[in-house]
């Protein structure tokens, strides 16, 4: 019997408050879409915003906390001629971040220098060598962008430098908020910010909007749609949800990109294959944003920030370049680094059940991508760290259900400094210290953890295979863009014959699938291990995501499968197709 590799879970029947179906119909939907968007918990009040123009789901950037007096400090840098280090984090988050932060105080004539720390030696936050480069260059105020929140003591050591600090950030803020002349930080917990979900980058354009607004009389809207391309990279690079004004940013960042991408951006698109005309979310998160965050993992960031921030097209293709090159490097030390960390994992007993925890000699800027393969792998948290002088550094990735962030500030007592989020956060400790931090956090992470280990893969529908079509289509295709906390839907298709299956280069399977009078199409990437357990003759469900393709000048259907189980007998109405079955592959 062929059996799932994730635990399939199937829609509830989620009743439609009163005037919702009407307003999905006032824009085009249909109750199945009706169905699919209240499953996902948007509510009728967030129908008009989710179908009507991005710039009407902006917030007023003011309600940020301590916005006011980062605009009015800012104001006084401007009006005394005051020089501005930008620091921005070393990720696509906050290199993207980091331009818009710059490009916005470049608009008011302030002379802002940018600063990217070395993930070396500088690690996470404000260091102690930017400011002493602030101090250094007489630069009397220092902006930090996607990081600063936990950087207490160096804030302080500026503040004794007569160096004032503005942090725009939004990663957990630490139980006593830094003295900076002002944390902009809508996770703070006295924040009345609308939506919390912006990323480092989405947070500096909301400042940069406000601050061009009030000391340059331009329109926040207008900043807004010209710096989205930007915020939109950094959002899908920092795995931000696409949901609520980070999705109204993705809409008028993809638009910016295909209108009219700025030199940087087209000439790193150009380096990765793909025509402005055609980029969507998928394009960010796998060409554009390995490729600036491979800078700052084999080598120096700051190439990458010239890149988005410079304006000549020559130099931008030759600094594009220079990341194509980076990003071929970094996949081959990734590779290499990834296959001397399961066999340590294997060998060590690295894994307890609860979390996967390894430390090896490889490079920092690429120990968070290992630990992004093995969390996916194993299903459970993973930790991976590796040596700069007497301490560890590690990164730490976690599945849905997890708390990285809580975890770590339950072992503050151990650590030199840690920081981030609940999936992706970091930290520094003593290497005398690891075996009792490790002992620690794998019992925190056992007791917080999900019950059930496997993964699972929720439905947005359950359908009969003849209900998969063009219609069903341009139906799912309203929910985009789609990315994180919005991801591009899944149907449980039931009722397939396998007609055909073979391997396909890269590790991939193929299959036809017939259905009562034709046959569809199905890709399985990185599902080569189907071809040893599918059989032609199978009767099988497959969860999968719809697509379609061109070839020869044709269109067809196309089936993304994600997994496949042997068929089993469910009662799906047609009415009924977005509530799906209770029955559940597991």
């Amino acid at each position: 019997m062929i059996e799932p590799r994730f635990r399939w879970i199937y829609p509830d029947r989620v009743p439609l408050e009163d005037g919702f179906l009407d307003a999905v119909r006032a824009h085009g939907g249909s109750a199945r879409l009706a169905r699919v968007m209240a499953a996902r918990g948007i509510g009728p009040d967030e129908v008009e915003h989710f179908f009507g123009p991005a710039l009407d789901s902006l917030h007023d950037p003011a309600r940020l906390p301590d916005a006011d007096r980062a605009v009015e400090r800012i104001a006084r840098a401007r009006d005394a001629g005051e020089s501005v280090l930008v620091v921005g984090d070393f990720d696509a988050d906050g290199l993207t971040g980091l331009a818009i932060m710059v490009r916005g105080l470049r608009t008011l004539g302030i002379d802002a220098s940018p600063h990217v720390p070395s993930r070396l030696d500088d690690g996470h936050g404000l260091s102690l060598r930017a400011v002493e480069l602030a101090r250094a260059a007489g630069r009397r105020l220092v902006i930090t962008v996607d990081t600063g929140s936990s950087s207490g003591a160096e804030i302080a050591a500026a503040g004794v430098a007569g160096i004032d600090v503005i942090v725009t950030d939004h990663h957990r803020v630490p139980p006593e908020l830094p003295q900076a002349v002002a944390v902009v930080n809508p996770h703070r917990s006295d924040a009345s910010y609308p939506d919390r979900r912006l990323a480092g980058s989405g947070v500096a354009l909301k400042i940069v909007a406000l601050l061009l607004e009030r000391l340059g009389g331009i329109p926040a809207e207008l900043t807004t749609s010209d710096l989205a391309d930007l915020a939109m990279i950094g959002t899908v690079a920092d795995v931000a949800p696409v949901l609520g004004e980070n999705r109204a940013i993705a809409r008028l960042g993809l638009e910016r990109i295909r209108r009219d991408p700025r030199p940087g951006i087209a000439a790193l698109l150009a380096a990765a294959g793909v025509a402005a005309a055609e980029a969507t979310l998928e394009t960010v998160g796998f060409a554009l944003a390995p490729r600036l965050n491979a800078a700052g993992r084999v080598g120096d960031a700051d190439e990458a920030a010239a890149l988005l921030l410079t304006d000549d097209p020559a130099g931008a293709a030759v600094l594009a370049a220079a990341l194509d090159a980076a990003n071929l490097v970094r996949r081959d030390v990734s590779r290499a680094a990834l296959d001397e960390a399961r066999a340590l994992v294997d060998a060590e007993g690295g894994q307890s059940g609860a979390a996967v925890l390894v430390r090896g000699p490889w490079p920092i800027g690429i120990i968070g991508l290992v630990a992004g393969r093995l969390a996916e792998e194993s299903g459970l948290p993973a930790v991976v760290a590796t040596r700069v002088g007497e301490h560890l550094r590690a990164s730490c990735r976690a599945p849905a259900g997890y708390d990285l962030a809580a975890a770590l500030e339950s072992c503050a007592d151990l650590l030199v400094r840690h920081g981030g989020h609940r999936g992706a956060a970091g930290f520094e400790v003593e290497a005398r210290r690891w075996d009792e931090l490790a002992e620690r956090l794998s019992s925190l992470l056992a007791a917080a953890g999900p019950r059930d280990a496997r993964r699972s893969l929720a439905l947005d529908l359950a359908l009969p295979a003849r209900s998969v079509d063009y219609a069903l289509l341009r139906e799912l295709a309203a929910l985009g863009p789609t990315g994180p906390g919005n991801p591009d839907p899944v149907i449980g298709v039931h009722g397939l014959t396998v007609t055909r299956i073979r391997a396909a280069a890269g590790g991939h399977a193929q299959l036809t699938l017939r259905r009562e009078i034709d046959v569809l199409d199905g890709i399985a990437f990185g599902r080569g291990d189907l071809v040893g357990t599918v059989r032609e003759g199978d009767r099988v469900d497959v969860a999968a995501r719809l697509m379609s393709r061109r070839f020869g000048g044709y269109e067809s259907l196309q089936l993304g499968v994600i997994d496949v189980a042997a068929a089993r007998t469910v009662d799906l109405k047609p009415v009924d197709m977005a509530v799906g079955a209770t029955a559940a592959h597991s």
